[in-house]
């Protein structure tokens, strides 16, 4: 029997198959992740809703919406990532039959469908469900499920009217060629990539506020972490709650007074040198005034050797956080720091000198063909870290501000209203990242689908106005946050490290 079809829609069929099994399978991923996520951080249902039917299904909805909205803030944060870890895996292996379904049309299809999921969870489902779960219903209407969904749907078609009008000004204010009424209907065509440009450029701002502060936020606290943590010696001398006293020779141990009595473990002198340890903490010495000969017995003497181990393995955590773990995680902070603002202000000269063209749309575009780094594979891998750095940071400095600071989530403490809001504030934030790390140059890989469409990234003068003001800030947050007091503490620590024995330090 032949077929009657082609071939080569055949093969088109199970290529697009294939690419929707793998974008399902990222959803869930993603749906499953960020549900865990949300569920970490909100109240439990008896702290946030009466307990009537209404207010359940209306929490219950706005809870799958943060999740969908909350996926999609990670999606959009890792676009680049994943796009550039694909392009690696496809020079290295260009004709595995392992990685055949990577390729450039699943890039494209991931990037266009991020950024209509992103629309929609920005400028519908997350209003609807804010306005969801504050209605009531109309006054004098019955009350009940579709009360409060008719209510929410119409203060979101007027907050939607509203929007629109607030960006039909706007566009005749700033594009002289689409100013006339009759434009006003053409909503596809203009006027929603003219709104989603105004939104990326409002996350690109805010990245660039957020990212220095996360700068500055990280390297006050490590550089605490760094100068202030006691020596172990002093961490012996000030340790007033557990000590030993030997002056008095083997005959006398004092007093451990915060201890409390395990009598039914010390009558086990055959349990193992764990539980003994154990044990023994919860034994004061008091106990054994009447029969001191007893404490002396080999009862007492592990209890003694189990002190002094444990004090000894405190003494080698402390000595390793000091003298390893904070000046490590110090100097990565530098490194990152330093790479990422040489980087921009490469961007900067080779923008300002035209060796280097605006990250606008670009239609030719294959994975696999070179690398996009002249580093190869480490120059890609610095450039997903640098990525990677850029979002963590920018989401320190965001709860770091006063003004989102009273937004910033607790563990089981945070009400419905917050999370909506925290997955609007880092979608924003997230759809805003590839724009942000292609325009600052931090890698050279073309944006797709809509995201290279964004007007402003045709201006000249804004891009260029974005990379100084990142150089300039990333410059001022080392120059003020690195002290002297800092930078002396991380030169000793580093001189110092060959003194300190291997054993000494990770044991």
């Amino acid at each position: 029997m032949e077929l009657d079809e082609d071939p080569e829609d055949w093969k088109k069929f199970y290529n697009k198959t294939r690419e929707y099994v793998v974008f399902l399978l990222l959803f869930i991923t993603l749906y499953f992740t960020s549900y865990c996520l949300i569920l970490i951080f909100k109240k439990k249902n008896n702290g946030l809703y009466t307990g009537t039917y209404e207010d359940a299904v209306a929490y219950r909805i706005a809870l799958w919406v943060c999740t969908f909205s909350l996926g999609v803030s990670i999606g959009a944060a890792l676009l680049l990532p994943m796009s550039i870890i694909s392009n690696e895996v496809l020079l290295a292996y260009p004709n595995s039959y392992y990685v055949q379904w990577l390729n450039t049309s699943l890039i494209q299809g991931m990037w266009n469908l991020v950024f209509l999921f992103s629309n929609l969870a920005l400028f519908l489902f997350l209003p609807f469900s804010h306005f969801f779960i504050e209605s009531e219903g109309f006054p004098g209407s019955s009350k009940g499920v579709m009360a409060r969904v008719y209510e929410a749907t119409l203060v979101l078609i007027l907050v939607g009217v509203l929007l629109m009008g607030i960006t039909y000004i706007m566009s005749a204010l700033l594009d002289d060629g689409h100013y006339s009424i009759a434009s006003f209907f053409n909503v596809s065509n203009h006027y929603l990539p003219f709104l989603y440009s105004c939104v990326s450029f409002l996350g690109v701002l805010m990245l660039l506020i957020c990212t220095p502060v996360g700068f500055a936020h990280l390297f006050t606290v490590t550089g605490k972490l760094l100068t202030k943590l006691k020596t172990p010696r002093l961490h012996l001398q000030q340790d007033d709650h557990q000590r030993i006293d030997m002056s008095t020779g083997s005959d006398s141990l004092l007093e451990d007074g915060n201890i409390q009595l395990g009598s039914s473990l010390v009558k086990s002198p055959s349990c193992s040198l764990m539980h003994r340890r154990k044990a023994y903490q919860a034994i004061p010495f008091e106990q054994y005034e009447d029969d001191k000969s007893s404490y002396l017995n080999e009862d007492g003497l592990d209890r003694m050797v189990a002190y002094l181990q444990i004090k000894e393995s405190k003494v080698r955590h402390t000595a390793f956080k000091r003298n390893f773990l904070y000046p490590l995680m110090m100097i990565l902070l530098v490194l990152l720091t330093v790479v990422s603002g040489l980087m921009v202000t490469q961007n900067t000269l080779e923008l300002c000198f035209g060796i280097k063209t605006l990250p606008v749309y670009t239609q030719n575009l294959s994975l696999g063909i070179n690398s996009l780094s002249s580093l190869g594979p480490i120059g890609a891998a610095l450039e997903i870290i640098l990525i990677l750095y850029l979002w963590c940071t920018s989401i320190i400095g965001l709860y770091s501000l006063p003004l989102f600071c009273y937004l910033k989530p607790k563990v089981r403490n945070t009400s419905m209203t917050q999370v909506i809001g925290n997955c609007a504030i880092l979608l924003i934030l997230s759809s805003a990242l590839p724009v942000l790390a292609r325009s600052l140059g931090i890698t050279n890989f073309d944006l797709l689908g809509d995201f290279g469409r964004i007007n402003w990234l045709g201006n000249f003068y804004i891009v260029v106005f974005h990379n100084i003001v990142f150089a300039v800030t990333t410059a001022v947050c080392l120059g003020t946050k690195i002290t002297a007091t800092v930078r002396n503490e991380l030169y000793n620590r580093i001189c110092n490290f060959h003194r300190y024995s291997m054993l000494y330090v990770f044991l």
